[in-house]
């Protein structure tokens, strides 16, 4: 029987497995996923314990128009209750749990107020119709901020939209491009970001999690502490055949001699690469990897396999930090709830626009965690900016112990007279992210390989550095339909993924988008 290699053990992977068995017909033990790490899941993370501290390295947030996404959720089955899917426990508990942020920027203090006005000059608009017009190829490797006035980076629209979606000025004006065209349906209400749907719990609970419990109820074979160093392929450049996978498992190197009708997938590039924790008294250490070695090795004279140091080679312009707290002492809720209007669950990312760091936070529905106790609560948050000295603590945030974070937080929301207790029953766990919006930075046409490369028999690139061009990148949606495009193409089955949601085609939409712009 034909086997299946799937690199990496992130969500493309898992898809793409269940995909094979769905809709190709095969058999899980004839499917492999061979991953580096100890756990599978890879951005979509979730972990640790009441004790030690939760951490959440990453947040993903899901919408109506992932409809691959939803796809795949709806043939899942519940951890909890096997009649139904992840899907209906997604719809249930988003009906129940309605987003309506009351906080969603935060200055001087208190809670700006009006934030349904974007904050436009006639420039700024004139600006956003050219760039949402004009075609990719006219951007090329220009900035966001070569497309607009400096005062466009003071917008509400700006703030919300930015730390929404995680861009920095001096990312890709492509793919802000894009995102305005992918989000236009969110357009009038990134105020209250009530267009965001939640996971019941973190993402690794509530979608790693019962995808991986049913693909191994179907044999799929899980390999982790597998690296796989290399790939060889057919010589020439008219076939793409993948031959031989060079693993580094168990100590020891392996080969896997591949055979016909065997087929390999590869997520290619990593957003989580190199991620390293600090804790609660201590600051981040820095460490290297080889994460993105696979992609530079196999890419090395093939320009159809992508450019990698495109996305990998400029760590000062990907990173961010993010931090977890662990809170068993419920007073900073509490404090945040009193400030907010929102009960946990209820509101959404609060931007501190006064912060040096642009940092945000978001507190979920408790708990937030399967193994949660009842008298312990979990949020979240980051900055986009870790190298800049904080506002409170005179220092970088990549250089701040958990609780120096939590001392700045404290001191934007004007709670310091509750520091001692806060600190005294809260933990902070930050994380360093050198690459996490590595997919953002500039690049040209070709630089992220096509998902099936032309002429491919056996191999296809999985991931946030392929191109799909009608959809965009930093997307669970993202990875699941490369995911879903390489199997359907491989096995060539004459069928494609849904196509990518086109809320322009919705005259209604339109209308309260240019509403909004007008505002």
């Amino acid at each position: 029987m034909s086997k299946a290699y799937l690199i990496g053990g992130g969500i493309a992977s898992l898809t793409a497995a269940a995909h094979l068995i769905r809709d190709g017909g095969w058999r899980g033990e004839d499917i492999q996923i061979l991953e580096a790490g100890e756990i599978n899941g890879g951005a979509m993370d979730g972990s640790g314990n009441a004790q030690d501290g939760y951490v959440i390295r990453g947040g993903r947030m899901f919408n109506f128009s992932y409809l691959c996404t939803y796809e795949l959720l709806g043939f899942i089955p519940s951890l909890t209750d096997p009649a139904r899917t992840v899907l209906q426990e997604f719809q249930d508990f988003n009906e129940q749990n309605k987003t309506h942020a009351q906080a969603r920027l935060v200055r001087g203090g208190a809670i700006v107020p009006d934030v349904e006005r974007m904050g436009f000059s006639a420039r700024d608009r004139l600006d956003l119709i050219h760039i949402a017009g004009v075609d990719e190829s006219t951007l090329g490797r220009k900035r966001i901020d070569e497309c607009f006035q400096p005062e466009f980076f003071q917008t509400k629209f700006w703030l919300m939209w930015a730390t929404m979606f995680a861009f920095q000025p001096w990312h890709s004006a492509v793919e802000f491009k894009r995102y305005l065209h992918r989000f236009v349906h969110e357009f009038p209400r990134i105020h209250t970001l009530a267009g965001v749907d939640r996971s019941p719990y973190n993402q690794y609970d509530s979608v790693i999690l019962p995808i991986e419990t049913w693909l191994r109820g179907r044999g799929v074979q899980f390999r982790n502490q597998c690296t796989v160093l290399d790939i060889a392929f057919k010589p020439g450049r008219e076939e793409v055949t993948a031959q031989r996978l060079y693993l580094l498992e168990s100590g020891g190197p392996r080969t896997v001699e591949l055979q016909a009708g065997d087929l390999v997938f590869m997520t290619n590039g990593s957003m989580t690469a190199a991620a390293t924790l600090g804790s609660h008294t201590e600051a981040l250490s820095v460490a290297k990897t080889a994460e993105w070695l696979l992609w530079e090795k196999i890419a090395r004279n093939r320009r159809d396999f992508g450019n990698p140091s495109a996305f990998c080679d400029h760590v000062d312009e990907s990173f961010w930090e993010s931090f977890t707290v662990t809170c068993r002492d419920p007073l900073l809720l509490r404090l945040i709830e009193e400030f907010s209007g929102n009960t946990p669950g209820t509101g959404a990312l609060v931007t501190l626009c006064d912060s040096n760091w642009l940092m945000s936070f978001v507190i979920a529905k408790q708990p937030h965690f399967r193994n949660q106790p009842e008298d312990v609560q979990v949020f979240w948050g980051y900055g986009l900016f870790p190298n800049r000295p904080g506002n409170f603590v005179a220092k970088p945030m990549g250089e701040c112990s958990g609780a120096e974070i939590l001392q700045e937080l404290l001191g934007h929301l004007r709670l310091r007279e509750h520091e001692a207790q806060v600190l005294a029953g809260c933990s902070c766990v930050p994380v360093k992210l050198p690459y996490i919006t590595s997919q953002f930075l500039l690049r040209e046409a070709g630089d992220r390989p096509a998902v099936v490369p032309a002429g491919s028999t056996n191999f296809a690139f999985i991931s946030q550095f392929c191109e799909l061009p009608e959809d965009v990148v930093f997307t669970v949606e993202y990875s699941v339909r490369a995911a879903q495009t390489a199997v359907y193409q491989l096995l060539k089955l004459g069928k494609t993924p849904p196509p990518v949601y086109n809320g322009q085609s919705r005259p209604q939409v339109l209308i309260d988008a240019i509403r909004t712009l007008l505002t």
